[in-house]
């Protein structure tokens, strides 16, 4: 009920017109006057038939049950007035009145325009009301109801209830109308409603009436359908939410701080009151809010769509939750009125300001990659791709799909996430799109950091939204917008797509459990070798490349084997791109060559994410499956390989062109692009002999050696056999220990000084020479024991003590030397052949005494040739080549050594035999050699 402000109650004259707002009971009405000027609220007087009652309300004191009678009351009232005007003539008000005015009302008889009804008489006639003092003589009175004389109006009462009693109307029935009043959420299922006025009312519609509106959106009503008797649903009561609006909502002063109403939200509830309060309306229900007991629904009235009005005027917003319950051919007329209220910034739209958009609002371009299931990278047109800033990141507009997992934190994808993201690939990948960009977000990435994101529509060909696609697929869903977000201009068909796709149980929306492909992924060394040979024997197979590494590495996904592989180009190498950040944060960053990245571009945007043709024929020791590669069809048809080549943006393996190995085509086509200046051509080559470096050049000799540590096949330490300096060491350590026990002792701990620390050899603990080269964990160091070679992680606190002076490296030098043997390079210990090759040389070398050639330093190393016998003998560095667990270095690594060690004729003999070595162990496929050819890649 409108109760009147806390001002000063409004007092009306003694006669008057008003217009009736709603009616209380069957005798008591709310009058609304004219508002005092534009913006003010129109006063609001409850005004009570003076001498008369009727039977009271249902209401929660009285346990939700009618007297009899009342409800009947009620509505003769209602239906009769209601949004009419009327006259008022009072009788009392004021302080006598307490919140009310007592008086008459009158207005013209329905059925005779001419006469006039008393309603208080007339309500009495029909049962529907009795005076308030009953009795007395009725003979002699006057047939005038509309008199003003209180004894008139008395006389005329008391007829019309005799007449009443003598009819048996109202009231006066033998049963007259008792109404229990049921609450959803309490006495029925609110979702019940739903179903049984779907199943049992007209068209699907339930008649009710509104009985009381909290604000412009949310009504309660009463079910007086009587379709619905026999499902023992007639006076439900329920709250209902207009679908597809949402309005301000009204504030509560009984509360404890009041809660104030948001702007507009007064004059939306009383735009909706003069318009819908205590009509009897067709409400179409369409389900339920979150807590099941709120209803949400269409409300039908004779003279047009309440919702439309409400936004029409700019008192609402679309609501997205609500409006997805409704039929799509019932949104349009509300996007239309939300839209108009927008342009002409109406009340809660007064501050609307369209999106703000960095670029273009519509541009065409070509899809270079799709990132995820509803994000694309797109190079627009007339744009040259020469840096990844020219691609311009797109989302699909109100589009959400599965997101992908992340393997690092063990997040799984999503369901559908791998399926969405391919379907959206087969539709736009390389082909011409044009983009019309709705808005832009803010997206978070990471702590502190954001990109600006565009949203927007996609179309391809014939295929006016590609995201209406995943959704009508069920590959994806739409995206749920806050009410006073910006949205796709096709959000209503995305809907319906969804609403559709939900109706099929497609994709995302199927009840059955989702069972997410397994893809064999060869990345992996052993398995890339253990499945090489069949994807060898395939011949001619296709791809679909997944990822690009730099211009002739790639990451492929093989249908037909159901499994990903890293493939390399044969025959061909391409220069090192710019690193990616992870590499950089991770140290591992290799610096970028001239045309790195014009070469990883063209790869992908020619390649990536496209089906190609690969002929496998190689597999390399880190599991990189070497071949061909073929893009385009048909007449298009080309090998990509000769394409980078010929571009400019690829050299041919110089080894291959040595050994007659690289095709004929090739070659020409690198002679072509450098005779034309292309592409890597274009700048000045480095020499791959470079020219003589200042290098203090060392005087070589041979010495007798014993290796003291063996860090892998061509990394060790050594001590010279009869070194008076190890012995000096040896026996002053030995002294050292004897002096001061096995105790440690604070020492000052720094990276690089040289401290005594305690090792266990096996026999004694005894202390040593040491350089800290680490700090670790839980009060642990890092050592490297300067005498002998081998590295240790000690505890500061009991493994490390001061040294004396006298023991430092300035007065004993180091007696355990780094070295390497020189022109010899073996695969890391992570590695099957690194391990091989470890095994080999301490087979060959630990424990006995060698001859060593010494042949100067390099970055802290000797380099060494070894022999286990005499220096005439095979050397161990051409062993372990002719083996394949070494190979010998690039040519411009062997022409840097070879100068900086001054040319030496035991070195070039050395080149001489490891290059027979390793021929003889590439063409035996030995070892590192078993797979063929190792790529350039594989060697870095």
């Amino acid at each position: 009920m409108s109760m009147p402000s806390a001002t000063p109650m409004t007092i009306l004259p003694n006669r008057g017109t008003a217009k009736v707002k709603s009616v209380l009971s069957g005798d008591t009405v709310v009058l609304l006057g004219r508002a005092a000027g534009e913006g003010r609220k129109a006063p609001e007087v409850t005004f009570t038939f003076e001498r008369v009652t009727a039977p009271r309300m249902a209401s929660k004191a009285n346990d939700n049950v009618d007297d009899p009678g009342a409800f009947s009351s009620r509505e003769w009232l209602r239906n009769l007035c209601v949004g009419k005007t009327v006259t008022f003539e009072t009788r009392k008000q004021g302080a006598t009145a307490g919140d009310r005015v007592y008086g008459l009302l009158f207005m013209p008889d329905p059925s005779d325009k001419t006469n006039t009804w008393n309603l208080s008489v007339e309500s009495v006639r029909r049962g529907f009301c009795t005076p308030k003092v009953l009795g007395g003589d009725v003979e002699d009175i006057s047939n005038d109801d509309g008199g003003d004389s209180v004894e008139d109006y008395e006389k005329a009462l008391q007829a019309a209830y005799k007449e009443a009693q003598a009819s048996r109307a109202g009231v006066h029935a033998e049963k007259p109308l008792v109404r229990k009043i049921m609450n959803a959420g309490d006495e029925f299922e609110a979702m019940t409603l739903v179903e049984k006025s779907k199943r049992l009312c007209t068209n699907g519609s339930v008649t009710c009436v509104i009985e009381y509106v909290f604000d412009g959106s949310r009504f309660r009503c009463i079910v007086t359908d009587p379709e619905l008797e026999s499902a023992g649903l007639l006076y439900g009561s329920f709250t209902l939410i207009l679908a597809g609006v949402a309005c301000p909502r009204v504030g509560n002063p009984r509360l404890n701080p009041p809660t104030p109403s948001e702007p507009y939200a007064e004059e939306a509830r009383d735009f909706v009151e003069l318009r819908l309060l205590q009509r009897e309306l067709k409400i179409s229900l369409y389900g339920t809010d979150k807590s099941g007991v709120c209803l949400v629904g269409t409300v039908h009235h004779p003279r047009g769509n309440i919702g439309a009005e409400i936004l029409k005027n700019g008192l609402g917003r679309i609501s997205d939750w609500t409006i997805r319950m409704m039929s799509p051919s019932d949104v349009p007329p509300l996007r239309i009125a939300e839209n108009a209220a927008k342009r002409s910034t109406l009340k809660v739209f007064e501050s609307y300001a369209p999106p703000k958009l960095t670029g273009a609002s519509e541009f065409m371009g070509t899809v270079v990659e799709v990132i995820s299931g509803d994000t694309l990278l797109i190079l627009p047109s007339g744009e040259v791709y020469d840096d990844e800033s020219k691609l311009k990141k797109i989302s699909l507009a109100s589009v959400r799909a599965p997101r992908a997992g992340n393997e690092k934190t063990g997040k799984p994808d999503e369901p559908y996430a791998s399926e969405c993201k391919d379907r959206l690939r087969v539709l736009t990948v390389g082909k011409s799109a044009k983009v019309n960009v709705h808005y832009e977000k803010e997206i978070p990435f990471g702590p502190d950091q954001t990109e600006k994101r565009q949203f927007g529509t996609i179309s391809i060909g014939k295929r006016e939204d590609i995201g209406e696609v995943l959704v009508a697929e069920g590959l994806a869903s739409t995206q749920r917008h806050r009410d006073d977000d910006e949205k796709s201009a096709r959000y209503d068909d995305l809907v319906a797509a969804e609403s559709i796709a939900k109706a099929a149980n497609k994709g995302v929306h199927s009840d059955s459990d989702y069972k997410k492909k397994t893809i064999n992924d060869l990345s992996d060394p052993k398995k890339a070798k253990t499945h090489s040979g069949s994807l060898i024997r395939l011949g001619n197979t296709k791809a679909i490349v997944d990822y690009v590494f730099n211009g002739s590495r790639f990451k492929l996904f093989v249908p037909s084997e159901n499994c990903y592989i890293t493939f390399a180009l044969s025959n061909i190498r391409c220069p090192q791109p710019s690193p990616n950040p992870g590499a950089i944060s991770r140290g591992q960053a290799k610096a970028a060559e001239p045309f790195g990245d014009a070469s990883k571009r063209h790869s992908r945007m020619t390649v990536l994410q496209r089906q190609v043709e690969i002929f496998c024929n190689g597999v390399t020791q880190g599991g990189v499956i070497t071949g061909d590669l073929f893009v385009g069809t048909g007449g298009q048809r080309r090998d990509f390989a000769i394409e980078l080549v010929a571009s400019g943006l690829a050299t041919v393996d110089q080894r291959k062109i040595d050994y007659g190995e690289a095709p004929k085509i090739m070659v020409d086509s690198q002679t072509a692009a450098q005779n034309n200046k292309l592409g890597i051509w274009s700048v000045q080559q480095v020499s791959k002999e470079p020219k003589v470096k200042a290098y203090e050049k060392g005087d070589e000799k041979i010495v007798d050696i014993q290796i003291s540590e063996i860090r892998s096949g061509n990394h060790f330490f050594f001590r010279v056999v009869d070194d008076e300096s190890a012995k000096v060491i040896d026996d002053s350590m030995k002294i050292f220990t004897d002096t001061n026990g096995t105790d440690g002792a604070p020492c000052d701990v720094k990276v690089g000084k040289v401290v005594a620390a305690l090792f266990n050899d096996g026999a004694t603990t005894s202390w040593y020479r040491a350089k800290i080269i680490e700090k670790a964990a839980k009060g642990k160091v890092k050592v490297l024991f300067i005498d002998h070679g081998n590295v240790a992680a000690v505890a500061q606190a009991t493994h490390l003590r001061p040294l004396d002076m006298s023991l430092g490296t300035d007065r004993i030098p180091a007696v355990a030397k780094e070295a390497q043997l020189a022109l010899a390079k073996v695969r890391p210990l992570e590695q099957d052949d690194g391990i091989d090759a470890a095994r080999m040389f301490q087979g060959m070398a630990w424990g006995k005494d060698l001859k060593a050639r010494l042949h100067g330093e390099i970055e802290g190393k000797v380099l060494v040739t070894l022999y286990d016998t005499d220096v005439d003998s095979p050397s161990i560095n051409e062993k372990l080549t002719e083996e394949g667990l070494a190979r010998i270095g690039k040519r411009h690594e062997v022409f840097e050594v070879l100068d900086r060690m001054g040319n030496s004729d035991s070195l070039g003999k050395l080149v001489k035999d490891l290059k027979e070595a390793q021929e003889k162990a590439r063409k035996s496929r030995k070892g590192m050699w078993i797979y063929g050819e190792i790529p350039e890649e594989d060697e870095e």
